[in-house]
């Protein structure tokens, strides 16, 4: 299919093109004259869906850049309360409307004649939004949103000093990569003294986050948040006994592989035992990987890898640095993280994230640009709710361009052993990641069937599940009062509850888009822009069969799956 990134800015019919999201009161006409419109035609009910379509990418907009101006810069109070604004006076009145329009659509004599497949996941996620929606909840999501983002404002605050020299934790986490392994502990040790002195604060502010989001549960009659969420993430095509199956499949196929890559860091490294400090350490004489020197050299080396993958989403790159749609280096006062924001209005995203010259910062990047070539690929579908996709889709954009990029590092890496050294660390973080998903996401089952925990219960199933999944190969004596507060710094468990088990179903689906690149690099490359072209227009299953794959989380296709993976690790270093 013909694919451009030469996108343009959505052009308004029903807002006025000088219109500015400020107030309640200047925004609710509109909102008004969409719930009063007749609608006696299926033509007039299509022209009513794209001005709804118009009035929410004009909002989800402007909410979209309060954020992300908050967390580029933490410390200002103007952007805080701009976001805190939106948050408290607007997002509070539009749900009622939301609520009347959907009530209206589904109401709409007009709506059964509309394409069925076309609009089926769209009406589904409309049916949904109104069996869920509570007036009493309204307050308690507007208290929500300010609330979860005190996490980025204590976490941004978080910096150590290392030979005279501040850093964010994020700059500081490359020093665990020096062979001085003195050097190593020392900086871990401070990285994980550093978070202790928040961890009461963190407590605090997750025992809050459970206590509203449990209200929110039991106002829309469901016994717990879980519940609540798998329903209100439109999680319609697995069960919470799949994630379940999937967090043994992990115990069972994959901690038996991560014990050998662990073992063979500690003979590589000449170590009679493996710290936390060493997992990332390369042997002495061996000097950590550069593979850029800032957040420039960072994006040209990207574009130069994505060009060398297909142009498109070299240019898509291109589009999003014109339009100056990047925030790449960590700094003090910086939010955590990293994330690729849609903008629904302009079609180029935002990519926001902290590098600090890692090989991580890599991975990082190329993970984010897949979010923003899916954001691209699905700007052309009339509607903005086609355009929401499943995040189980949306993951596999970012991590499948993280295996497909690999053929093309050498835009980071000018040595072959460099860049060979490059794709081990990637292939083993593809699979050391999936115990931390299980990790994450057990976790929060119980912290959500349980929503009335002390911390000091929270903190003991913590460790319990941390130790069901944890490495034996690697030595925690004395690390524990460290290891206890380890879910604080995933910022996913206070911004975004329940999204992260998706970062595994997605690795699932990027290994097998990977193995079909393997076989035939520009079919696997059309079925990956065929799928994410198609948005949320079709159900998850057919989204992934789009992509040539198949939704399943079975044991048994996560072992023929890791297989695949150890043996392209084994033939990649010659084991």
């Amino acid at each position: 299919m013909n694919v451009s990134a030469d996108i343009r800015k959505l052009e308004r019919h029903f807002v006025p093109a000088d219109f500015k999201v400020t107030t309640w009161e200047t925004l609710e006409p509109f909102f008004v004259e969409l719930t009063n419109r007749p609608l006696p035609t299926k033509e007039a009910l299509e022209h009513w869906l794209k001005d709804i379509s118009e009035l929410e990418a004009v909002v989800s907009e402007d909410a979209c850049w309060r954020q992300i101006r908050m967390t580029c810069d933490t410390t200002d109070p103007a952007l805080e309360e701009a976001f805190t604004y939106f948050c408290m006076e607007i997002q509070p009145k539009l749900q009622p409307y939301s609520d009347k329009l959907n009530r209206k659509l589904i109401d709409c004599p007009f709506t059964t004649a509309l394409d069925q497949q076309k609009y089926f996941t769209y009406l589904r996620s409309v049916k949904k939004s109104i069996d869920l929606f509570r007036e009493a909840n309204i307050p308690i999501q507007a208290e929500l949103s300010v609330m979860q983002q005190q996490y980025g404002a204590i976490a941004g605050k978080m910096t150590v000093e290392v030979n005279g020299q501040e850093y964010t934790l994020q700059q500081a986490a490359k020093f665990l990569e020096s062979h001085d392994r003195e050097l190593r502990e020392t900086v871990y040790r401070k990285i994980q003294d550093r978070r202790l002195q928040d961890k009461d604060a963190m407590h605090t502010l997750y025992s809050g986050l459970i206590a509203k989001r449990h209200q929110v549960a039991l106002n829309a009659g469901f016994a717990n948040y879980r519940d609540y969420k798998f329903v209100e993430l439109g999680r319609f095509d697995y069960t919470k006994e799949d994630c379940f199956q999937f967090h043994e499949a992990v115990k069972l196929h994959v901690l038996p592989l991560i014990e050998k890559i662990y073992e063979r860091k500690k003979q590589k490294l000449g170590l009679d035992t493996l710290r936390p400090w060493d997992t990332e350490a390369e042997p002495d004489g061996v000097m950590p990987l550069k593979p850029f020197a800032d957040g420039k050299d960072l994006y040209e080396k990207s574009v130069a890898c994505f060009e060398a993958l297909n142009p498109f989403f070299a240019n898509c790159l291109r589009k999003m640095n014109e339009m100056q749609h990047f925030d790449l280096e960590s700094r003090k006062g910086k939010a955590p993280g990293g994330y690729n924001c849609p903008l629904a209005e302009s079609g180029a995203p935002f990519i926001f994230m902290n590098a600090a010259g890692q090989m991580s910062d890599v991975t990082t990047m190329v993970h984010e640009g897949g979010h923003a070539v899916h954001s691209f690929l699905a700007h052309h579908l009339e509607l903005s709710a086609f355009k929401e996709y499943p995040m189980e889709i949306a993951e596999v954009a970012s991590m499948s361009m993280e295996l497909f990029t690999m053929d093309h590092w050498q835009a980071f890496f000018d040595k072959e052993e460099d860049l060979v050294r490059a794709k081990e660390h990637q292939l083993e973080r593809t699979i050391t990641i999936f115990p931390w998903i299980a990790i994450i996401d057990k976790f929060q089952h119980w912290v959500y069937e349980n929503p009335t925990h002390t911390v000091e219960e929270r903190t003991a199933k913590w460790m319990e599940i941390l130790e069901e999944f944890s490495a034996k190969s690697i030595d925690y004596t004395g690390l524990d009062h460290f290891r206890q507060i380890g879910w604080q710094r995933q910022l996913h468990l206070f911004e975004v509850p329940f999204y992260y088990i998706e970062y595994g179903i997605a690795q699932l689906g990027a290994i097998g888009l990977w193995m079909q690149y393997q076989q035939n690099p520009q079919q696997a490359l059309q079925h990956y822009i065929h799928a994410l072209s198609l948005g949320g227009t079709r159900t998850l299953p057919e989204l992934y069969a789009a992509a040539g794959l198949k939704f399943d989380l079975s044991p048994a296709h996560i072992k023929t799956l890791m297989e695949f993976t150890t043996k392209q690790m084994a033939e990649l270093i010659g084991d």
